[in-house]
């Protein structure tokens, strides 16, 4: 897929309206607009990698990041003691729809040991 052509990359740009939770030079998360669970947030790097196959050691940079901006989102959600999920689809197989590397944090329930 071609960045042009990428929604998430369109959200980056503010071409697409989306609910920002955070977002700072490097990413971005904002609501998923088909939310799974009470929470549900996806964060990406703003730099357009289509998927987990395609990091490198120059690309993948921002993926402590990641993890450092889900804690504060879950703090901000209220779901840091609790707990929560996060996924990372890969590919068709791995239920990947759109292709712009991206994690979600998914909590705020009970969720099943199964979902996966």
């Amino acid at each position: 897929m071609k960045k042009e052509d990428c929604i998430f990359c369109k959200i980056i740009n503010k071409e697409i309206p989306s609910t920002i939770v955070y977002e700072d030079d490097e990413v971005i998360a904002f609501e998923d607009i088909n939310p799974i669970a009470p929470v549900h947030v996806l964060i990406i790097p703003k730099e357009h990698i289509e998927m987990v196959t395609e990091l490198n050691e120059e690309n993948s940079k921002f993926l402590p990041k990641i993890y450092l901006v889900a804690n504060k989102i879950a703090e901000i959600k209220g779901i840091k003691e609790k707990g929560f999920r996060i996924i990372v689809n890969c590919g068709e197989d791995g239920g990947q729809e759109v292709h712009h590397i991206h994690f979600h944090l998914i909590g705020g329930k009970k969720l099943p040991v199964n979902v996966l």
